[in-house]
């Protein structure tokens, strides 16, 4: 490197030498006295023959010598690595056990199934998490629903009157193990109890577990839940048109209430999560703590105060659904919104079929989920508003209202 840098400094200072010499030649061409020219002429022109002729002798020629020609000799290395001899210093532990399930603490509610497990008694085995499986409730594949540290785990969205299996493993650094026994579980079907349970023991308390990832669109955690909604067969003409896929139907209850946890920090709670109003001028959104992504669901909605002639709007979302804006100006909630003279639906903040007809103090809103024919149907005071509002609605969708202080449901 060092005879690199002295040969750049050599050649810096030739070229500056010459680039000087270039420009002292073109301000004696200008020269406007002939006499003055021909004084200086013969020797500039001696001296630019001089520096042509050196320009190229040694100055550029690269002064780098044999010793930079090496050669690595990599067969002392190759010896060296043909010889050598692990040892193995350590032994690396084994996978754990398959956990235990723990029927005593595992329970369905409605749609949702709480499950529970631990690691065999005797096992000394460090574990670094769990990996819980369901199936799809029709014998399908397994797929993960559960990733973490936690030994309980409330799956929220499962389908009604379905039959589920469900597995779990441990894993650490060595591995995963074997899976536990296949538990299967059946969700709610009927409405002679307000729980239906697996056939064992139902716990006296249930954790609270932090919302996880949704599974195929159908699957949340939720906390346990109380309240309902329902299907109702009614005889008259202008119910038949709503409820005629409900006839072949037994009646089920889905107790719900509002959900606290996932509300808008202004909305006010009160009728043990039943009633709903707002502390604030702007729409704020609130859902129900159910989820439904099968079958035929109905629901109704009071109005118990109706001040101003606010415009509230009713449907269904998704859990991620804006909080601070009238419900449907995302494309998270499906949705119609009312005042005191007509209606529209809503959805990704486009309106459309306004109807004549609207709301009042005592007036009841009614809601129709058709996941089978996966449609959203609306009515006040009993007679269908409008036409069929939303087709093609597939997924998890909850009970939704946005409302502010003039309005209480």
């Amino acid at each position: 490197l060092q005879v690199v840098r002295d040969q750049i400094s050599h050649c810096t200072v030739k070229l500056r030498q010459t680039t000087g010499l270039m420009e002292y030649c073109l301000e004696v061409i200008k020269e406007n006295d002939p006499s003055g020219f021909l004084q200086i002429s013969d020797a500039l022109i001696r001296r630019v023959h001089l520096t042509e002729d050196q320009w190229g002798k040694g100055t550029l020629t690269p002064r780098m010598t044999t010793d930079f020609d090496l050669n690595l000799d990599n067969a002392p290395l190759l010896q060296s690595i043909h010889q050598l001899d692990f040892v193995q210093m350590k032994v690396s532990s084994p996978v754990p056990a398959p956990p235990i399930l723990q029927l005593e603490e595992c329970c369905t509610h409605n749609n949702s199934a709480t499950l529970s497990w631990k690691q065999p008694p005797l096992s000394t085995v460090q574990v670094e998490g769990y990996i819980l499986e369901l199936d799809d409730g029709n014998g399908g594949q397994f797929r993960e629903v559960y990733v973490g540290k936690e030994t309980m785990c409330t799956v929220d969205g499962l389908h009604f009157n379905s039959t589920y299996s469900a597995r779990v493993k441990a894993f650490n650094k060595s591995g995963v193990s074997p899976y536990s026994k296949t538990l299967v579980l059946q969700t709610s079907e009927d409405t002679q109890s307000e729980e239906q349970t697996l056939p064992f023991p139902v716990p006296l308390e249930r954790s609270q577990l932090r919302r996880m990832s949704p599974f195929s669109s159908t699957l949340n955690l939720q906390p346990s839940f109380s309240g309902r909604s329902y299907f109702e067969l009614r005889s008259s003409a202008h119910q038949l048109s709503l409820h005629s896929s409900l006839q072949s139907l037994n009646s089920a209850v889905a107790w719900f209430s509002f959900d606290p946890a996932s509300a808008h920090a202004d909305i006010i709670f009160s009728n043990d999560n039943l009633t709903v109003t707002c502390n604030s001028y702007d729409d704020r959104v609130v859902l129900g703590k159910t989820g439904f992504s099968k079958g035929l669901h109905y629901w109704e909605l009071s109005i118990d105060r109706y001040d101003n002639h606010p415009d509230p709007a009713f449907g269904v979302a998704r859990i991620d659904v804006l909080k601070d804006a009238m419900l449907g100006k995302d494309d998270k909630a499906w949705a119609m919104y009312v005042d005191n003279n007509r209606s529209w639906f809503m959805h990704n903040n486009s309106h459309t079929n306004r109807t004549e007809g609207g709301i009042t103090k005592g007036a009841t809103v009614g809601v129709l989920l058709d996941l089978t024919r996966r449609t959203l149907t609306f009515s006040i005071n009993e007679d269908q508003q409008g036409p069929v509002a939303f087709e093609n609605l597939e997924g998890l969708f909850f009970p939704a209202v946005s409302l502010n202080r003039n309005v209480q449901v």
